[in-house]
């Protein structure tokens, strides 16, 4: 569980800060179907990109820890399940988006059980081996 868990985190970081810095650098270009939306989306689009950014270093800081702590992981899919649950806010107030919005909502809202449970997963046998670590006649019966 905790190899998963180490490169899942892994993964979603360095993606996260790909993205973040395209959206930087690209602004209304980075998204499909929005290269026209002006000034304004521009410098919105360019602004959450710096935060998805720093999104992105969070989880690499987080996969850098060890063992990973249970909370920053947690924190960090819910913010992501938050993120979904907003595009599904948005599909029902505006309508259908590009399609790779939906590949996004998709994964967005696919991807925080899976980390909440190897969280979890991992905290318990990170428990186990401390406990056995520290009374290892009790393991052996």
């Amino acid at each position: 569980m905790a190899r998963a868990l180490r490169f899942l985190c892994h993964t979603m970081g360095w993606a996260c800060l790909a993205i973040g810095l395209f959206h930087m650098l690209a602004g209304n270009a980075a998204v499909p179907g929005a290269t026209d939306a002006g000034p304004t989306l521009d410098s919105l689009n360019r602004f959450f990109g710096a935060v998805f950014a720093g999104y992105g270093l969070a989880w690499l800081r987080t996969a850098r820890r060890s063992p990973i702590p249970p909370a920053p992981v947690r924190i960090l899919a819910g913010v992501l399940l938050l993120g979904g649950l907003s595009r599904l806010l948005s599909l029902a107030a505006a309508g259908r988006p590009h399609w790779f919005q939906l590949v996004l909502l998709a994964i967005e809202l696919a991807l925080p059980p899976v980390y909440f449970m190897l969280a979890t997963a991992d905290a318990r046998a990170t428990e186990a081996r401390a406990a056995q670590a520290r009374f290892p006649e009790a393991a052996n019966g």
